[in-house]
């Protein structure tokens, strides 16, 4: 599509709609959210992109192969689960530790947020895959 109203709106559009994904998929242990519906905003974002610039100019903004960012989730998820496993505890049971955040005191870390960004990278991932080959099917 070659339309300079959908194009300008995208150039505004992407940049909101990864931040918002990632604000969403930051607090999905705490509130709802997470990293199925961060990844589906992100890779709305660039889905629309995609239409809006053609699917190569799309796969260029991405900077990284899809496959390389589904097995990256992938091995994130693994390795959130499996640190439970080597506490002694069940596989993917939340496991927490406090980091001293400058500003805003002891900030609680766990193994749900390493898992929501593995589940946020394969959505990405599997989505824009998806749409990619659509959009080349009907370039």
């Amino acid at each position: 599509m070659n339309s300079t109203i959908l194009q300008t709106a995208t150039r505004y559009l992407l940049p909101l709609l990864l931040i918002f994904s990632i604000v969403v998929m930051l607090q999905g242990h705490n509130k709802p959210g997470g990293g199925f519906i961060g990844g589906l905003i992100g890779a709305a974002g660039f889905a629309l992109h995609g239409m809006a610039f053609g699917p190569r100019a799309t796969r260029t903004a991405l900077r990284a192969d899809l496959v390389v960012v589904m097995a990256l989730g992938l091995a994130f998820a693994l390795v959130a689960g499996s640190l439970a496993l080597a506490s002694g505890q069940p596989f993917l049971s939340g496991l927490w530790v406090s980091v001293p955040f400058p500003g805003f005191g002891e900030v609680k870390v766990g193994t749900p947020l390493v898992f929501d960004i593995g589940v946020y990278f394969v959505v990405i991932g599997v989505v824009m895959t998806i749409v990619l080959s659509l959009l080349e099917e009907n370039a």
